[in-house]
């Protein structure tokens, strides 16, 4: 028979004192390798283990002087940790996980872990928390980077490396810490969305759309997590909203705090603060924000597009809230560094730029190719698309794919990899998004491997192009081996 965890042991003992050593399972993740970091520098032992380990992420924790352990073995666990952090990429059959269980070790969720450690305890942060289907690590990263430069010293955990700080967690010496706060689901043993252990004093609700089609069966699912999320907002605090989209508006009228709207206004509804006299010019973005109809200021934002606008006014919106003069907001943005993986610039080769973007879902990679076009409007903008989550690689988004690669000039598009508990019928087709996409005269391809797709695009790309590569993944490592088939075809 095999051996269940005991649900009264997901928890950490109540002296947080009488923990020395933690074990963290699936440590490679991004957000597991931060908590790792975030409490060996709070003066825990810390080892781990997990199945992929290899750079950077085994580099990072090695540097940290973290121990990493191929594997999910039994013997991982001896000697006996006095906690265990387990993962969501963990699965309850695991050989580690059953040596966990039978050894009756206090264990939590990584999200638990750090409401735990990190926004509790005797020293309680302010979290502000990020949330959303779209824009979360953008917003996140703005917010924590104005913070800073405002001088507040927040603490944060974000799911990308934030240029201003070189790394996605930091533990912050003042009152507030930034949470990137994702719906998908916890752990194993705990089916609820990661954001509701994050505590939310404020927050920042985005966007809501279907998504993570693997573990929500449609969009009343999703907003059953968020309503249950904004639910926890205490009226000492507020969920700064964005308006504009219907479903967020339905949320944030059942949210018991203060409510702040923000929004361009253009859907018919007030909104206390609105976007404004928006342009792009190359990589920067300039609008004016208004509060109450009265105008608040004018800022400059180092990256292109009306949704990065949006993100950037739900930053000024929530930092006005918590008393931090214009002036240093303002000056916070227009310094921002950004985030790898988004909009990232990988390298230009004779007048070819390489751009890394997260963007797959149907809206983020619409906003994405919108905001390209705005930033090189005279350029060929040719768009490389890997569908790889479990939700782009289904036929949900088939025809919202369709309509997403408006203003590109050339569509260049990954065969799915098949997911193996899904009919055929009901999987994402690139073969039809090619049709589709031809049908409305957009010049589109699709490519059995990366391989082929980086032939393509050395034999066709020419000086002024820009490429955008659009993956949540590595896509087999395709900007680097780009780049470096362009210098080995250009002679440079």
């Amino acid at each position: 028979m095999k051996a269940q965890l005991d649900p009264q042991l997901n928890t950490a003992p109540n002296d947080i004192r009488d923990i020395r050593h933690i074990h963290i399972m699936g440590i490679c993740g991004t957000g597991m390798a931060a908590i790792a970091g975030m409490l060996k520098e709070s003066g825990y032992k810390v080892t781990g283990s997990d199945q992929n380990v290899y750079p950077p992420m085994s580099d990072f924790l090695a540097q940290a002087g973290i121990e990493v352990m191929q594997g999910y073995v039994p013997e991982n666990l001896d000697p006996r940790p006095d906690l265990v952090i387990v993962g969501n990429v963990i699965q309850a059959v695991f050989p580690e996980a059953q040596r966990l269980a039978e050894l009756g070790i206090p264990y939590l969720s990584m999200p638990q872990a750090l409401g735990h450690f990190f926004l509790g305890g005797e020293h309680p942060k302010k979290p502000l928390v990020v949330t959303g289907t779209h824009g979360k690590t953008t917003t996140s990263s703005l917010l924590a980077t104005a913070l800073h430069r405002a001088g507040c010293s927040p603490g944060f955990l974000i799911g990308g490396i934030v240029e201003a700080f070189g790394r996605n967690y930091r533990l912050g010496e003042g009152e507030y810490f930034v949470v990137e706060g994702d719906e998908y689901d916890t752990a194993f043993f705990n089916k609820v969305s990661k954001f509701l252990h994050y505590r939310p004093q404020y927050a920042i609700l985005t966007s809501v759309e279907f998504d993570h089609a693997d573990i929500f069966a449609d969009l009343e699912e999703i907003k059953q997590s968020f309503l249950a999320f904004v639910g926890l907002i205490p009226e000492n605090g507020a969920l700064v909203a964005c308006t504009d989209d219907p479903v967020v508006a339905e949320i944030a009228a059942q949210c018991s705090g203060p409510v702040i709207s923000y929004g361009t206004g253009k859907t018919g509804k007030d909104c206390q603060w609105q976007l404004c006299e928006l342009a792009v010019q190359g990589c920067s973005t300039s609008f004016t924000a208004y509060k109450d109809k009265v105008l608040f200021g004018e800022f400059t934002l180092p990256m292109p597009g009306r949704h990065n606008g949006l993100n950037a006014l739900a930053v000024i919106a929530l930092m006005d809230h918590l008393g931090i003069e214009q002036e240093a907001i303002a000056k916070g943005l227009a310094s921002f560094e950004g985030i790898k993986r988004r909009q990232q610039i990988r390298g230009e080769v004779n007048g070819i730029t390489v751009i890394d973007d997260f963007a797959h879902h149907p809206t983020a990679v619409r906003e994405t190719v919108q905001a390209l076009r705005l930033a090189w409007p005279d350029q060929r903008l040719l768009i490389v698309f890997e569908p790889r989550t479990n939700s782009s690689r289904r036929a949900v988004f088939q025809q919202q794919y369709e309509q997403a690669f408006a203003g590109a000039d050339q569509v260049l598009v990954r065969e799915i990899v098949p997911l193996t508990n899904v009919p055929a019928q009901e999987q994402f087709s690139s073969q039809q998004l090619a049709v589709g996409l031809n049908a409305q005269g957009i010049p589109t391809e699709y490519f059995p491997d990366t391989a082929k797709i980086i032939a393509s695009l050395v034999q066709q790309a020419r000086t002024g192009d820009v490429i955008a590569i659009l993956s949540n993944g590595g896509f087999d490592n395709i900007h680097e081996r780009l780049l470096g088939c362009l210098h080995e075809s250009s002679g440079e």
